[in-house]
């Protein structure tokens, strides 16, 4: 069995290094990464360096490339890749795709499956979603800083997937994998999270602590809050009646100066997803005919000084 990682960055990088480790003496299965730069050649050389607040270790896979195609095809594929990569990303892997292939977006973003859908013309499509935070520390090196490392999955569909085997062949690499029948309730409850607190601590240019305390700031992220429920709620998506406290709980949960993933690549000048959260909401809101006030005026305010 072929296990391909496309995307080595912090989530891949996690979740690549303990499958590489635990399978580097099998004959049975292989791991492929599928990187570029110079963080591809660091891990051709010396390997992948995972650190962590649980242990440091260091994982070689059986083959790190920036060609798919020399490795092609994959039984499973984990796609680990930002979403704004997704199209390209998907397109330079897709010969090595077939109708057997079994991918798993982990991606951030509720729209994943249907992307790939897109480009994959084979294979079946899972979606899922991780609790991670994660960063290429330097070529090389991936620094966990943050979530329980567990990871669902599932299809949206009835397919034909052996989900029980793969989330199997994960667990028995320490990787926390669920294989659930309800992916689309799980991925939403996590974008629930994420969108709404992407947006106004890149916008108020506050921390998720920061927000919370303030009052404009919380009133601003309640009612992104309450439209993103309303959305999934259009578009049928079963959730906890009371998921807006829950979310907001969580968030209290979390230290005061914690920063989004959004917000430091703002800072740091760097691409972000900004269409993969708030984006999508406006988007889809207008597809639907539903108002988004806040959503639409954060969007507008953040398209004019964000790289998307």
């Amino acid at each position: 069995m072929k296990i391909a990682v496309m995307g080595v960055g912090g989530v891949g990088g996690y979740y690549g290094s303990l499958l590489a480790r635990h399978y580097a003496e099998s004959r049975d299965i292989e791991v492929i990464f599928i990187a570029r730069g110079e963080h591809l050649q660091e891990i051709k050389k010396n390997g992948l360096k995972m650190l962590s607040d649980k242990e440091d270790f260091l994982a070689k896979p059986d083959v790190a490339t920036d060609d798919p195609l020399e490795c092609g095809p994959f039984d499973v594929l984990l796609f680990c890749t930002k979403s704004y990569d997704l199209e390209d990303s998907a397109r330079l892997v897709s010969p090595c795709v077939d109708e057997n292939s079994v991918v798993i977006s982990l991606l951030n973003g509720v729209n994943n499956p249907e992307r790939l859908r897109a480009v994959l013309h084979k294979g079946k499509i899972l979606n899922g979603c991780v609790y991670l935070s994660a960063y290429i520390l330097r070529p090389g090196v991936i620094q966990q800083i943050g979530g329980s490392g567990k990871l669902f999955f599932g299809g949206e569909s009835d397919l034909p997937v052996d989900g029980k085997g793969i989330e199997d062949i994960l667990r028995a690499a320490d990787i926390d994998a669920e294989y659930s029948r309800d992916i689309e309730s799980i991925v939403w409850e996590k974008y629930i999270f994420i969108c709404p607190f992407a947006s106004a601590t890149t916008f108020l240019d506050r921390t998720i602590g920061g927000v919370l305390d303030d009052g404009e700031g919380k009133s601003l992220l309640e009612g992104l809050l309450g439209e993103v429920i309303h959305i999934a709620e259009t578009q049928g998506v079963n959730l906890p009646e009371n998921i807006l406290r829950i979310t907001i709980d969580k968030a209290l949960t979390f230290p005061h100066e914690t920063k989004t993933s959004m917000q430091k690549d703002a800072e740091e000048g760097k691409k972000t997803e900004i269409d993969t959260f708030i984006g999508y909401i406006v988007k889809t809101a207008k597809k639907h005919g539903v108002s988004v006030p806040n959503n639409e005026r954060v969007y507008k305010a953040l398209k004019g000084r964000l790289q998307a």
